[in-house]
This record gives structure tokens, sequence and C-alpha cells, in this order.
């Protein structure tokens, strides 16, 4: 099992702020939005360094879609930012009308994202965010692993034409990816080479999936382990690859197990190599309060839970 070294935990939601502070010194035409959690989102560094370019939209999620779109058409990149309970499941209508069917070229940038907002409970904890947006035509979805993955999405997207949906997270998370890394839209990261099993993680899981495989490499069982950090488009290729390697898949994510990346990778299995297939993921429940890894563990996404799934998909074969 290839090492990965945590080089620090550090929330995601702030790889986003350096990524967009970097997009707009890179690019004059990146413009931001905020719906009034200006230092929640991390956009308070761009709003500083470059203030004509910002607009503090006020608790007004479905006006500032609009006017995203609007800056499109005259030639900016805007990036909106928001919880994302309130930038998807609020605004849905907008987003359809005035960013998907429209083409426009918004960049949806979600904090808050899954379980692991914590505290703040279900009310605020959507967990179906990414098959709201994914069914979506024309809208990439992307759900980065760590504070640098993040930083380089929120940078790559910015070269991307078109509407795009980038999620993370508040909690502080290791950050073990490589800092000056190429991020390749629909492109997964191969992180350790396996025979027995196919694992693939997005999002908070990555590193969940990084020590089940470890655990798992201890008892006799070697996983090929995948990166899938863009929802859509799927890297299908990469997947299947791997599967018709192993012969068995488990998906880790911290979103519902309806719309999520597990039905994703569902629908190519079916479509192209049928496969025993396992998802960890939660399973049509609303959220609660309590700290991160209170939340995940109660969920069952953890390395344990991966573990097992891997050993429940490995029977089947």
């Amino acid at each position: 099992m290839k090492e990965y070294i945590n080089k620090g935990n550090k929330d995601t939601r702030s790889g986003f702020g350096a990524g967009l502070l970097e997009a707009g010194k890179r690019n004059p035409n990146v413009v931001a939005l905020c719906a009034d959690l200006l230092g929640s989102v991390k956009m308070d560094a761009f709003a500083a360094e470059f203030p004509e370019r910002f607009f503090q939209c006020g608790i007004a999620e479905a006006n500032m879609v609009g006017a995203a779109a609007g800056l499109s058409l005259s030639g900016k990149i805007p990036y909106i930012g928001s919880f994302a309970g309130f930038v998807t499941g609020r605004v849905y209508d907008q987003i359809r009308q005035a960013v998907a069917y429209s083409g426009t070229n918004v960049k949806i940038c979600a904090s808050h994202a899954g379980v692991t907002l914590g505290e703040d409970g279900a009310t605020h904890q959507i967990m179906e965010d990414i098959g709201l947006m994914k069914m979506l035509p024309g809208m990439v979805v992307i759900n980065p692993c760590d504070y640098n993955q993040t930083r380089a999405a929120a940078i790559a997207v910015a070269e991307y034409d078109g509407p795009v949906y980038l999620r993370f997270g508040r909690p502080s998370v290791p950050n073990f990816t490589e800092e000056d890394q190429e991020f390749v839209i629909g492109k997964a990261v191969k992180l350790n080479d396996g025979k027995d099993v196919t694992v693939v993680a997005t999002g908070h899981m990555v590193w969940e999936a990084i020590q089940a495989a470890a655990a798992l490499e201890k008892e006799g069982i070697s996983v090929d382990l995948l990166n899938i950090h863009t929802i859509k488009p799927l890297d299908e290729q990469a997947i299947l690859d791997s599967v018709k390697k192993t012969g068995a898949i488990v998906t880790a994510e911290e979103h519902l197990v309806a719309g999520g990346l597990g039905e994703s990778v569902a629908s190519v299995l079916v479509r192209n190599y049928p496969a025993p297939a396992e998802f960890v993921a939660v399973d049509d429940r609303f959220g609660q309060s309590g700290t991160p890894a209170q939340l995940l563990k109660a969920y069952g996404l953890d390395a344990e839970n991966i573990a097992a799934a891997v050993k429940r998909a490995i029977a089947r074969k």
C-alpha cells in the first residue's frame, strides 16, 4: 500500500478560498458573489484583494444566481458562494433555468456540504446536493478530497467554459495530496494499485478509504484505490479498467445513496461490465447534530465501514 502523509489537517473551504484568490490573480474576468457568508465560504481574501470584482448579495441566493448568469453573459467568470444547502435546494429553479439550461459560465461553489458540517444539524446538512446537480444537463460536478486538491480545483474551473458545481466542507481534514498538483476535470486519480477489489471514493471519504486500504493490506487484501474528484463527467474508463482487474467494487461518499457517486458507478457497471458492488453512503436519512467524527461513525462513513463493505463485495465474487 502506497503511504500517504498528512501534511496537517486543514478545511477544504479554505482551499477553495486560496484557489479563488489565485484564479482572480490569473484572470481579471474572475468575479465573486456571496450570499452573506463571506468568512464562512472563505471569499474574504478575494474580496479584500479585488473589492471592485466582489459583490455581496445578502441573503438572496436566487438573486445572486441571476446576477451571476448576467455577469457571465457579459464575459465575466462568476464564482457564487454559499452553504451547499442554500445554493442548491433553495435556488434549484434559478440554477436550472439561468445556469444549466442557459449554459452560462457560472461556478456554483458550495461549502458546508454533507454531515460533517456537524453541530448545525439536519437543516443545514444537505446530502442530496450531488444528485440535484448531476441531473442537470451540462453541469460539471466536482468534489475534491483535501485542501490542496480543492485549491487546485478552484483554479482549474476558471479555465472551463460552462457551469460547474464545486463542493467542499467546513471540518479540518487530512491534507495529503501534492501542493502544486494538476487538476484535470473528469480524470480519476489512482492512489494505489491492487488486485482483489476496487474502491472508489470522493471528497472527505478519500482519506477514510486510504486508511481502510492500509488496514486491509495487513489482512492480505489488495485494494485498487481511485480518488473520484469529478463525479460528472465520470471517468468511466478508469473505473472499468480497475473492475475488470479486480472483479468487485466499493464506492464511498458523504452523500445519500440515492443520486450519488455509487449510483453513477452502478450505471457504468450495468451498461458495460456487471460486477458485485457495495455502497458506503447515507441510506435515506437526514442529518443530525454532532461533531464531524461522531457523525461519520454514526452514518457508517468511516474506514471501518469501508473495510467491511470490501469484504462483502469480495465474498460476492
